[in-house]
């Protein structure tokens, strides 16, 4: 019994207020309905009630009180009693999205069963750990892709990274700046925060500037291979420091303009564009127009608000950002 009423509330208490018109209206009807108090000021108490005809039999509830009750109990299920709390937004824990290398080398069997299995088991023990968690998932080689976006089902997110293998990616190859973009878009089309975790057991070279350029969210990276081999590898080495530096960086420009938050994902995709050209050309082609390879370029210049891929040749808008 404690619990039910520790755990009662209203939903809408200001639903109440509806009660007191209708007990002054009530009053005020049960006032002017009772002829006698008019005679009880100028007439004896004991002489009124022998002339008064039905006095002592008058009903209890009249429709004043019925009209009364109904008004109450409109007023009670209007303020929304409850005995569930919802939960709080702040409550929620941020998502998180996994993303995944699915190729070759992580079919490698110096962790056993394999990199990608070991991978996957990890992933499978935060997801038991955080129970509740959103989470989403990329599976990248060449190309990046969404798998899932953020969600509670920790077995859908799970039975999916056990379905992804290096034969079924369309492109060989290893683009994490590609994954981590996807991510972060993700991500920022959520409003609900978040964090990038990489899980991968190396990185091809010539990512770190593009790498540096687009995180603006926490990037966590899993190095799916022996200690001597990560310790080692100075790609990889190279990409998480890039990311750190670009986190330290966006944090610090999100502190001094709050207001911005709108031009981010523009500028961001400004920022990588311009890193991707040092290092791997043109991106993103424009595939709308025949003639010669060009580019596309965020439209409005200031990176928003309401960002959009616009052809550099005809000028025409091709998609809004995260809409490629």
């Amino acid at each position: 019994m404690n619990v039910l009423f520790d755990n009662f509330h209203l939903l809408r208490p200001w639903g109440l207020l509806l009660a007191v018109p209708a007990l002054l209206l009530w009053w005020s009807a049960r006032q002017g309905a009772d002829a006698t108090r008019r005679w009880a000021h100028v007439m004896d108490a004991e002489l009124l009630k022998a002339l008064t005809v039905g006095g002592a039999s008058r009903r209890r509830l009249g429709p004043h009180d019925l009209l009364l009750m109904g008004w109450l109990v409109t007023a009670i299920a209007v303020s929304g009693p409850a005995w569930q709390r919802q939960p709080s937004p702040l409550d929620r824990a941020a998502p998180v999205m996994i993303v995944l290398e699915v190729t070759p080398s992580m079919m490698t069997t110096d962790l056993a069963p394999s990199r990608l299995d070991r991978g996957r088991q990890k992933i499978a023990d935060l997801l038991a750990a955080r129970e509740g968690m959103p989470a989403g998932l990329i599976a990248y080689s060449g190309s990046a892709h969404l798998v899932l976006p953020p969600t509670a089902d920790r077995e859908v997110v799970i039975g999916m990274a056990g379905a992804l293998a290096p034969a079924i990616m369309p492109r060989e190859g290893d683009r994490l700046v590609d994954g981590i973009a996807l991510a972060a878009r993700v991500l920022a089309e959520g409003r609900q925060g978040g964090s990038i975790l990489v899980v991968a057991d190396t990185v091809a070279p010539g990512q770190s500037a593009a790498l540096q350029a687009l995180s603006t969210s926490p990037v966590i990276v899993w190095g799916m291979a022996p200690a001597a081999n990560i310790d080692n590898d100075a790609n990889l080495a190279a990409a998480v420091s890039a990311l750190e530096d670009a986190m330290s960086q966006r944090t610090w420009w999100a502190e001094q303009w709050p207001e911005g938050e709108q031009y981010v994902a523009g500028l961001v995709a400004q920022d990588v564009q311009d890193a991707l050209f040092e290092t791997f050309g043109r991106w993103p082609v424009c595939v709308s127009c025949d003639g010669p390879e060009h580019s596309l370029y965020i439209q409005p210049d200031l990176g928003g608000p309401d960002p959009m891929w616009v052809c550099e040749e005809s000028g025409q808008a091709v998609a809004p950002l995260g809409h490629l």
